[in-house]
């Protein structure tokens, strides 16, 4: 959608600031959960240390958050449908808002709480999959919001939700270095998203009262009603008037005459072709038929495969597998107040991640190869695949089956380095050129559908985790 000319301007770059701010709020809770895997596995390994056993629930922690951030936002993408129409935009976004709030201030009092392994496990498991529900409604709700402001919005929407995970991963690295005891670090990082969820409510309740957004929220509906019921009124009164100074001339000319009947036929003729030049310059919008889902899924499916395919490889090794790698220098002194080990998994695991992500999806706005049609296109994506066993070779406590063949820190570094920026940069290209394989009139059908198989991709991916975890 492109600025209209009548618009208001966007003073300070308020409402893009907010938008910014609601791209980052969306993924906050994957993205904070994700990062403190080590704060989780702490815990659960807390009641074996006498006997110096793994607890199976810290082994599989990875896998099974993973699974239920996952499957949420895939159920809640295939009911968002009926959820868009029977429930309210503020009631989606702002109730979504509360709750996440609310579950993320239940983190943070857990961690002074003591408990078992088994229930501590089972809590974090439901409070996981209750926060990524809610922020399925949120993210879904979102899109649909911006979607209503110009192009350049949705762009900026975007670029704060690529940042979420890289704020995590500081906001953790933050927490490590402040020399604070472990429950008290872990406490101020879950403190963290409390505050920037308040904050995306705070902008979410800003948008109405700003005029720009006002504007657009307000004047892109594609159907308005009032619209209708004054373009039938004024041609009623275009049809009346004409009547009415048919009747004038007649009473001018006298009484009727014997030609009365052609007069009464050529006088309906004048008004229908009056009826007829008012319609042709009325701004009637013909409504187009779209197309169904399973011609728009023809066109479409290499870009449905290949998001899917995507992040099936991602999730299926991150984070379940790549969190659980260990340093080969855990001596090396660091300027962060501590040993490597304690930053090793936050700086080569998830900044390192998280940043490549986020620039692979920014090159794609300056370079777009291969071209939608092409054929390398999709085997570059299944190409991807390889990042599996290299990554699983890499240096990954405990293991059972596998060898090790990448144990340094700066080999595991370069692979995650090149297995993010490849994963963003496929993605958003998959994304944007979908909706570019459609007429214009199909183009969000199509970007729904695409959200759809890039959940799907994230469901399987996860379901992967756990043979590929017990693989090595």
């Amino acid at each position: 959608m492109k600025g209209r000319k009548d618009a208001p301007s966007d003073w300070g770059y308020l409402v893009g600031i907010c938008f910014f701010i609601l791209g980052l709020g969306t993924l906050l809770p994957w993205n904070f959960f994700m990062t403190a895997s080590l704060y989780f596995q702490e815990r659960l390994n807390a009641s074996n240390v006498t006997d110096g056993s793994e607890n199976s629930n810290s082994k599989y922690f990875n896998s099974c958050m993973t699974l239920l951030s996952q499957l949420p936002l895939l159920l809640f993408t295939l009911l968002n449908s009926i959820l868009y129409q029977r429930i309210s935009e503020a009631v989606r976004i702002a109730g979504s808002l509360v709750f996440i709030l609310l579950l993320f201030i239940f983190t943070a009092v857990l961690v002074k709480v003591e408990m078992d392994s088994d229930r501590f496990f089972s809590v974090t498991m439901a409070t996981i999959w209750f926060i990524n529900s809610f922020g399925a409604v949120l993210q879904g709700s979102l899109f649909g919001l911006v979607g209503m402001l110009p192009q350049k919005y949705s762009a900026i929407f975007m670029s704060g939700q690529g940042l979420a995970g890289t704020f995590a991963a500081m906001a953790m690295l933050l927490a490590n270095a402040s020399g604070a005891e472990s429950k008290s670090a872990a406490l101020g990082y879950f403190i963290t998203p409390c505050v920037g969820t308040l904050v995306t409510l705070f902008c979410y309740l800003l948008l109405p009262r700003l005029e720009f957004a006002r504007y657009y929220l307000k004047k892109s509906a594609k159907y308005e009603p009032g619209a209708t019921v004054e373009l039938l009124t004024a041609e009623s009164a275009a049809v009346d008037n004409g009547k009415l100074n048919g009747l004038a001339n007649g009473s001018v000319a006298g009484s009727p005459n014997k030609d009365g009947a052609s007069e009464e036929c050529e006088g309906e003729a004048q008004r229908d072709r009056s009826k007829e030049a008012f319609l042709s310059e009325a701004p009637v919008e013909k409504k187009q038929e779209k197309a169904s889902l399973i011609e728009i899924f023809k066109k479409i499916w290499v870009m449905a495969f290949c998001v899917t395919f995507v992040f099936t490889v991602t999730l299926s090794v991150f984070p379940a597998i790549t969190a659980d790698v260990k340093t080969s220098s855990p001596d090396f002194k660091t300027a962060l107040k501590g040993n490597w080990d304690r930053y090793f998994i936050n700086v080569c695991c998830f900044l390192t991640f998280n940043i490549n992500d986020w620039l692979g999806r920014t090159i794609t706005t300056v370079i777009q190869w291969p071209r939608k049609e092409s054929r390398l296109f999709p085997l570059l994506v299944v190409s991807r695949v390889v990042f599996i066993p290299l990554l699983m070779l890499c240096n990954v406590q405990a293991r059972s089956f596998l060898p090790v063949y990448f144990a340094s820190d700066i080999g595991f570094t370069v692979i995650m380095a090149l297995f993010s920026v490849s994963s963003g940069y496929f993605v958003c290209l998959s994304m944007s050129y979908a909706p570019q394989m459609v007429e214009a009139k199909d183009a969000e059908t199509a970007g729904s559908l695409m959200t759809f198989f890039l959940a799907l991709g994230l469901s399987i991916g996860a379901a992967l985790s756990f043979p590929l975890r017990k693989l090595v």
